[in-house]
């Protein structure tokens, strides 16, 4: 490793770690609400959730409660777990500091940024451009509060941010690669198992550690660095999952739930042709628009009378059947991705002065252009798509290999995401479409930056006590004859 590039990687990250941190505590901490499901985190960490509108205000500190027990796997339980302890030693009375976890994760951002500008084959001066706009994806107002919250999207975003930075690395000689090996395991780590949707990583994973290539390298010493990454990521997966509901097996029904009465039979359209065409009576109109926690249906004779039909195998039949009204809900899904910010969310303590759900919007740049153009949904989101895999396609064209294959990891993903959120969860469509905003955004970043130039490189000298090739074939040629006129 070269002194300067490790002088330049330590600037980019304390410059980036400064940012990070002024963004997340002046003029006062900001976070992300909790939408009510922050108590599957706080459950087994032993922390007291909050009851009383927990969307309103973001709340920094929880105070130890009564244990229980959830079956809900995310690897920002892990992140909350070192911001406990740290919390602790650092004298905070709180189970979690939400300011402790904030400045933790920044930390590791600022590390995901310049591991990543130092994998990029870029000048100087271009370098300092990618740096910015990474921090313009990491610091906008529709991503960073999740940071500081108790939900689990922060863990994804961080996650995809070291997996890319890591695969980057990955694709450079020397012992550049050992450390990109290890980002990328711990990137994976993380990001895979932050939430059940993004267990959709885990084969595009597998697809661009085979693509990996650095520069000369065959046989084993091409294959056996990635391999090894992927045996010790598959293995701490599935012990991950292993000990819990991978898949959410509990929030199955109620996901249904929500796509049968919020998504297809939302009382916009042709209600009793939807209704009859999943088989429901005309008495399940009573559940269009109740939460399934709220409403309690498993309690109403009506609806277990109903009940088997509110199962994935029926869904995907109706989607079959009806390509328009698929279309109509995968738009609606396009709408909410663009959207970005959750209305209801806060992003301040109730120490703040401002009122119930107050919202930041200082880093407006990607979340602020998307909302302008929610709207259009799919007549936006799809073609924005198609720029991004020409972009992807355009470097490994070029012998751009490792932009190309970062570009389509993130593309693929956003799109699978997008398919999976609009079509199989059926309620707060904005929040969980973030993780299809992000990749999509940060894909973006890539497929800019592979547009740059490499730098050029002088060629090299010969040596002073050599002398060149040719001088020394002349000084043994015999002298030639002067011509006979």
């Amino acid at each position: 490793m070269r002194t300067r590039e490790l002088r330049f990687g330590l600037g980019v990250f304390v410059l980036s770690l400064g940012v990070l941190l002024i963004r997340f505590l002046v003029p006062r901490p900001v976070g992300m609400a909790d939408n009510g499901d922050g108590w599957r985190l706080l459950c087994d960490l032993g922390g007291r959730h909050t009851e009383i509108k927990p969307e309103f205000y973001v709340h920094f500190s929880y105070g130890p409660g009564q244990g229980c027990k959830s079956d809900y796997i995310s690897s920002q339980a892990w992140l909350d777990w070192f911001a406990s302890k740290l919390g602790k030693v650092l004298g905070s009375s709180a189970e979690l500091n939400l300011l402790v976890l904030g400045s933790i994760t920044a930390v590791l951002v600022a590390v995901g940024i310049a591991a990543t500008v130092l994998a990029l084959d870029l000048s100087v001066r271009n370098r300092l451009i990618a740096t910015l706009l990474l921090l313009l994806v990491m610091a906008d107002s529709a991503f960073f509060g999740y940071f500081a919250s108790v939900l689990s999207e922060g863990a994804g975003f961080l996650g995809m941010l070291l997996m890319a930075g890591g695969l980057l690395l990955m694709h450079r000689t020397g012992a550049w690669r050992y450390w990109g090996a290890a980002l990328t395991v711990v990137g994976a780590l993380i990001g895979i198992n932050a939430k059940s949707q993004t267990l959709l990583l885990i084969p595009l994973f597998v697809l661009a550690l085979v693509l990996v290539k650095p520069l000369g390298a065959r046989g084993w010493a091409r294959w056996l660095l990635p391999l090894g990454v992927l045996v010790v990521v598959g293995a701490g997966t599935a012990a991950v999952q292993s000990h819990g509901d991978p898949a959410n097996a509990e929030y199955r029904e109620a996901n249904m739930y929500h796509v049968v009465f919020d998504s297809i039979v939302d009382g916009k359209h042709d209600t009793d042709a939807d209704l009859a065409a999943l088989g429901l009576p005309p008495s399940a109109k009573k559940f269009i628009g109740t939460g399934w926690w709220e409403a309690s249906p498993w309690k109403d004779a009506d609806y277990n009378g109903f009940r088997d039909k509110i199962s994935r195998r029926n869904v995907v039949s109706y989607y079959a059947s009806h390509p328009q009204r698929t279309l109509q809900i995968l738009q609606q899904g396009a709408v909410d991705t663009l959207t970005a910010r959750p209305s209801r969310l806060g992003s301040f303590a109730d120490t703040s002065g401002l009122p119930p759900m107050a919202q930041e919007f200082r880093v407006p740049v990607f979340s602020g252009l998307s909302a302008l153009a929610a709207p259009l949904g799919l007549y936006l989101l799809v073609p924005f798509w198609l720029l991004i895999g020409w972009a992807g396609g355009r470097a490994f064209r070029r012998s751009k290999r490792e932009y190309g294959i970062v570009v389509f990891f993130l593309l693929l993903f956003a799109v699978g995401q997008f398919g999976l959120s609009a079509l199989g969860e059926g309620v707060e469509g904005v929040k969980h479409q973030l993780l299809t905003l992000f990749p999509t955004v940060l894909a973006f970043v890539f497929g800019v930056l592979s547009l740059f130039p490499r730098p050029a490189r002088p060629e090299p000298e010969p040596e002073p006590d050599e002398e060149p090739v040719t001088e020394v074939f002349e000084a043994f040629r015999e002298p030639e004859e002067p011509a006979v006129r």
